[in-house]
């Protein structure tokens, strides 16, 4: 027994010395190059707005749609190695967007481009999801949840400068070179910066996304940095009033409400998370002594009022902007015409080349806007989303069972981006594929874990083999 442990020791230790070696994808990882690519995917999601501001204004409109060739791309390789499993939500998604540009072209507005423009957004981007649930595995989510949260301190300090300077600034000029900047409404007379992207909604979506990695790290301290981990938290923290933007709050709370969610389960996580939270009201009663914190802070509660008094309150926000768009999207699809007006009608894209606006402008509501494109289809497409999105909430609460708290976590952000994340806007529909496919890989067991198991059952064969081979010798 102790031959075979010595044994199955060494063996692992090699292994696990070999990974640490070459890192997370090893030189034969036959999926290295794919996962490459998604890290570019990450890369001009995040960077493709400071492309289209500020390095190459002039490219402006080819940049809006970089990641399409990755994501094209990664879909074929996949295919090609049997990798993209072909199921029932895969096969609807690519027959929903092939079917609806045909029947845009026939049936509805006969513009090929918007109709082209607005079937990627079907065809590629959700497909995208189960590339990445395929390709990235557990401990892939999880170096890039750390790469966000690094990034997350450079990203403040940039909306921190796009907060105080006025739109006509460097920092602040918008898609295209545009001088009159790309701050969006705010309050006393500051403006909603975008961070590195196009436009403002981006910063809101790479700080949900954010939250949840934070929460998981304070979970797990021992897989990430301490430095780094304090500093992503402090700006975090720092980028809610300075994004001037309620979804954001909105977003982060409800990470916290996951979190407490699975801490009934996990009892044990109860002291590292009353720990935390003492470190983060010290941290807000630190910052709130300062003036720059104490103008953002202003200047978001007076964003809050306001919109909240025209809207009617928590309740209105919720219950009418929120929900009750969403009924009155699948309610009124009884009076939409079968095929709708067309996909990528309703893209802004779209709506230039068609010189009509009337289905842009309820944009701002998914759901909306996808029975205003395909009519009774796009009620199709919303049950495919909530379905999809439903499936892996259940897979997200099972591992929660076996003490896995990282789908559950993205699960905060995942579920409301799959189902009723805007596709029209480029920003957001990279966002939707991203935390859609991570949310689908932090359910993929570790190729490491695989390894080590491989490495304990080929040495408990090798020593129960030995003393037959050592007796074979001497006969």
């Amino acid at each position: 027994m102790n031959k075979m442990d010595s044994i199955r020791t060494n063996q692992v230790t090699k292994l696990k010395s070999r990974w640490k070696k070459n890192g997370q994808a090893m030189a034969d990882d036959p999926n290295r190059t794919l996962k490459m690519a998604i890290w570019i995917y990450l890369f001009f999601w995040i960077f493709e707005g400071a492309l289209r501001k500020w390095v190459v204004p002039a490219l402006s409109l080819p940049l809006l749609v970089v990641r399409d060739p990755i994501v094209l791309w990664l879909m074929i390789v996949s295919i090609r190695r049997g990798l993209l499993k072909f199921n029932i939500y895969l096969f609807g998604f690519l027959v929903l967007g092939i079917l609806s540009a045909f029947t845009a072209m026939l049936l509805g507005h006969g513009n090929l481009g918007t109709a082209i423009y607005g079937a990627r957004t079907i065809v590629l981007y959700f497909p995208m999801m189960f590339v990445m649930g395929s390709v990235f595995d557990h401990e892939d989510v999880i170096k890039m949840g750390k790469w966000i949260l690094i990034l997350a301190i450079p990203m403040t300090l940039l909306i921190g400068l796009q907060f105080y300077s006025p739109q006509s600034a460097w920092v602040n000029r918008g898609v295209g070179g545009d001088i009159e900047g790309a701050g969006f409404g705010g309050a006393l007379g500051y403006f909603r910066p975008p961070g590195t992207f196009s436009f403002t909604n981006g910063t809101t979506s790479f700080y949900s996304l954010v939250a949840p990695f934070v929460i998981y790290f304070w979970l797990n301290p021992q897989k990430i940095n301490r430095l780094i981990l304090m500093g992503a938290t402090g700006a975090l923290l720092i980028a809610i009033p300075l994004s001037i933007s309620r979804t954001l709050l909105f977003q982060v709370v409800l990470s916290v409400l996951f979190l407490l969610l699975a801490v009934s389960r996990n009892p044990k996580y109860f002291g590292k998370i009353l720990l935390s939270a003492i470190g983060v009201i010290l941290a807000l009663i630190v910052l709130s002594r300062m003036s720059f914190f104490q103008t953002a802070t202003d200047a978001f509660n007076e964003r809050f009022a306001s919109a909240n008094k025209t809207e009617g309150g928590l309740e209105g926000v919720l219950g009418e902007r929120f929900l009750g768009t969403l009924v009155k999207a699948v309610m009124g699809s009884a009076d939409q015409s079968s095929f709708g007006y067309g996909i990528g009608s309703g893209t802004a894209v779209g709506a230039d080349l068609l010189k009509y606006d009337k289905i842009l402008i309820t944009a701002d509501f998914e759901w909306m806007r996808e029975i205003a494109e395909l009519g009774l289809m796009g009620l199709w497409l919303i049950i495919m989303r909530v379905g999809l999105a439903t499936k892996v909430g259940f897979a997200s609460f099972r591992k929660l069972g076996k003490k896995d708290m990282l789908p559950w976590l993205l699960m905060s952000v995942g579920f409301l981006m799959v189902t009723q994340g805007q596709l029209h806007q480029s920003t957001i529909l990279g966002f939707v594929a991203l935390v859609g496919g991570l949310w689908m890989a932090s359910l993929r067991k570790p190729a490491r874990s695989q390894i080590i198991k491989t490495a304990n059952k080929n040495s408990r064969a090798n020593v129960a083999s030995g003393p037959m081979v050592k007796k074979n010798n001497l006969g």
